[in-house]
């Protein structure tokens, strides 16, 4: 199965096989849906949108499963479970890091990054989060307390998105700046020249052998 969120705010759950639509189409933003994660377990999905709120839902029958949170970012552009999935992690507009309970209770703010946050990951065992901003830098921090221990600095345009190697030696992000960049994270160096492209980028995909990247 295959979860998608439109310009129309409204979610649709697809059969891949069949190339079809699952159901109804779910409700509930009031404006377009810009980010999307399932949980660990697959038993629920978290969305946020532009309307400034997550909301979680139940797959199998497309209903929401607990009150939407009011994030106080304004646009939503990430929502990243933890490895564990007992919370999530949400930026947006206003620059700051929250993580949620599964409940929707405030856990944690992280402050630090000068603009707008677009991208966020979580390390394997959930103790670190990483976060590329509109302020050209990628961010390390502990989940626990939201200490930053690393900053990354490299990109001359937003840092659109981020994405952990399986072994996690290494980090990708790419950017408005057209490039692709590769970070050792024993050294918080780039490994190489930037691999660039035409025009900006704002997506990045690593598949789980961690030979290529997308």
């Amino acid at each position: 199965m295959v979860v998608s969120g439109s310009g129309d705010g409204r979610l649709l759950l697809w059969n891949v096989e069949e190339g079809s639509v699952v159901g109804d189409p779910w409700e509930g933003h009031s404006a377009p849906v810009r980010c999307l994660d399932w949980s660990p377990n697959a038993r629920d999905i978290a969305s946020g949108s532009q309307d400034g709120t997550i909301r979680r839902w139940n797959p199998n029958t497309g209903r929401q499963i607990a009150p939407p949170i009011e994030t106080g970012h304004g646009w939503v552009y990430a929502v990243k479970y933890s490895p564990r999935g007992d919370k999530f992690a949400s930026c947006g507009n206003d620059g700051v890091i929250r993580v949620w309970s599964k409940d929707g209770k405030l856990l944690i703010e992280i402050k630090g990054h000068d603009y707008t946050v677009l991208s966020l990951c979580w390390s394997k065992d959930g103790a670190y989060i990483f976060s590329g901003s509109g302020d050209m830098t990628i961010r390390k921090w502990q989940s626990i307390d939201g200490k930053q221990l690393v900053v990354l600095r490299g990109h001359t345009g937003y840092v659109t998105s981020i994405h952990l190697s399986p072994d996690e030696r290494h980090l990708v992000s790419v950017s408005r700046d057209c490039s692709v960049r590769i970070w050792d994270l024993k050294t918080n160096q780039q490994v190489g020249d930037p691999l660039l492209h035409d025009d900006g980028l704002w997506a990045i995909a690593i598949p789980s052998d961690g030979r290529y990247v997308a």
